[in-house]
């Protein structure tokens, strides 16, 4: 079976990736160090440290399958809301996470997904609501991505929880975002592992009962 090509966008730690099979990815990650990790837990994958935007539009027609993940604090409810409450200053939402969807709608013939959080507006453009992401895709979606849910209690060690869901280990990290604003920004690899499926209607081994997904 062919490999599919894919461009794995805004990668950080390749979250949405951990599962992906017959496949050659190509990950775009700006900060240096988490292209870095991204390198020694997919030594497979051609890491690119690039800006994520600009490398789609230069770079699109090569792939068949893109995953888009473009910065999400501009659109988040968590920064809204302290913002309003004047912990942090008010910012304009970050455009480039539209232009990718209609980029892609109008001009990649191939399977695309753009994620990101749910907003604190209503979203400009429609979206499909799993969780607590938005997925913008040009294939229907299951109601059911399969995806894990994880409860942080009080008085827990948040970063080693998320570090052991989503089996990453951040603690040699030496870039400037916090860790864990990195390991709460990964999609989990079971949502990441049925959208990838759905896309292509590949069998999916996690059911029984089930020949596809659909």
């Amino acid at each position: 079976m062919k490999k599919i090509k894919v461009l794995n966008l805004y990668a950080c730690l390749g979250g949405n990736r951990y599962k992906w099979e017959n496949c050659e990815v190509t990950a775009v990650e700006l900060d240096e160090d988490l292209a870095r990790m991204y390198k020694e837990r997919f030594q497979n994958d051609t890491v690119i440290i690039a800006d994520a935007h600009q490398y789609l539009l230069d770079n699109y027609k090569k792939f068949d399958f893109i995953w888009s993940s473009p910065p999400c604090p501009s659109h988040s409810r968590a920064r809204f809301w302290s913002s309003k409450g004047g912990t942090t200053n008010p910012i304009y939402p970050e455009m480039e996470l539209y232009q990718e969807i209609i980029f892609l709608n109008n001009f990649f013939k191939g399977k695309f997904v753009v994620e990101n959080v749910i907003s604190y507006y209503e979203p400009l453009i429609k979206a499909e609501k799993r969780g607590r992401h938005l997925y913008w895709t040009n294939f229907k979606l299951p109601k059911d991505l399969k995806d894990r849910r994880i409860q942080i209690c009080s008085g827990t060690n948040e970063l080693q929880r998320l570090s052991e869901f989503h089996e990453i280990d951040v603690s040699n990290y030496k870039g400037t975002q916090s860790k864990i604003k990195i390991a709460r920004n990964l999609v989990d690899y079971e949502a990441g592992l049925t959208i990838y499926n759905t896309a292509f209607n590949i069998l999916d081994k996690r059911s029984e009962t089930q020949n596809t997904l659909f």
